[in-house]
C-alpha cells in the first residue's frame, strides 16, 4: 500500500514529492514492515496543499532530497504489487523524481505491479463518492487520526479499506437497508452438551406475523419472488 504527500496537485507546475508512505501485506496480513520517508522538496508547498498535510517548508528544510533516498525506496518497493488510491497521481509525481535522479531507470510501473482502488471501489459503487474518507465510513474504518493527511496513515487505512473492499461479501442488503461488518468469521468445531436443556422457542405474534407478511408482500412486487415463499411452497405450506 503506497501512498504520497506532495507541494501541490499538479506536477506540470512543479510540484514536488514530500512524503512517502509504504505499508506491506503478504497474504493479504499486514507484516508491520513499512517504509517512511519524508522528503525535502526545495520549494515552498501550495497554500491548499499546505492545508491538507499541514507539512512545513522548515519542517522539511532539514530533509534529504529524494535522490538521497530513492535507492531505499525502490528497494523496498521493486517487484510488488503496488496498491495505490487514485494511482496516476502518485505515479505521475514519483515517475517524476525518478526521471530526475537517472532516466534510464524508466517508470515505476515497470518495476511493479500498479492497482488503483479508486478504480477498484468505483467499480463495486458506481456514482457514490470513493475517496478514502468515504470508503473509510462505508467500510467502517476507524479513521478518527486523519485530522490532516499524512502518507504513512493514508497507506494503512488504505491497507483495511482495501482488504474489505476486496474480501468477499462484507455487507448484507434487505429492502435497501445495508449492513456492513468488518468482522471475519472463521468456522470452528463446537461441542454440545446432549444433556443440555431444550432451548425455549418464542413463537412470533400477530403483529409480527403481519410484519413478516408485509415484507414479503414488498419483496415480491419488487424482485418478482421471495426466496421465503417459494420455500414454504415446496415444504407444502409448513
Amino acid at each position: 500500500m503506497l501512498d504520497t504527500e506532495t507541494t501541490g496537485l499538479e506536477v506540470s507546475q512543479g510540484n514536488r514529492i514530500i512524503e512517502i508512505g509504504c505499508v506491506e501485506l503478504i497474504d493479504r496480513k499486514l507484516t508491520r514492515k513499512h517504509y517512511h520517508q519524508y522528503v525535502n522538496p526545495r520549494r515552498d508547498s501550495e497554500e491548499g496543499a499546505l492545508e491538507v498535510h499541514g507539512i512545513t517548508t522548515e519542517f522539511l528544510s532539514d530533509k534529504p532530497v529524494f535522490s538521497e533516498i530513492w535507492q531505499e525506496f525502490f528497494d523496498f518497493v521493486r517487484g510488488a504489487e503496488l496498491v495505490i488510491h487514485n494511482a496516476p497521481f502518485d505515479l505521475a509525481f514519483l515517475n517524476s523524481e525518478i526521471k530526475k535522479v537517472d532516466r534510464s531507470i524508466g517508470k515505476l510501473q515497470e518495476h511493479c505491479k500498479v492497482i488503483d482502488s479508486l478504480d477498484v471501489a468505483k467499480q463495486k459503487h458506481p456514482g457514490q463518492k470513493n475517496n478514502l474518507d468515504a470508503l473509510c465510513k462505508r467500510y467502517d474504518v476507524d479513521n478518527s487520526q486523519r485530522e490532516l493527511h499524512g502518507a504513512l496513515l493514508d497507506a494503512e487505512i488504505l491497507a483495511d479499506v482495501y482488504l474489505l473492499m476486496t474480501g468477499g461479501q462484507v455487507a448484507l442488503s434487505l429492502a435497501g437497508e445495508e449492513v456492513t461488518s468488518s468482522v471475519t468469521f472463521q468456522a470452528s468445531p463446537v461441542s454440545i452438551d446432549t444433556e443440555r436443556p431444550r432451548l425455549k422457542v418464542i413463537k412470533a405474534d400477530l403483529d409480527e406475523l403481519q410484519e413478516h407478511e408485509a415484507r414479503l408482500d414488498k419483496l415480491d412486487s419488487t424482485s418478482g419472488g421471495s426466496v421465503w415463499r417459494s420455500m414454504e411452497k415446496a415444504e407444502g405450506g409448513e
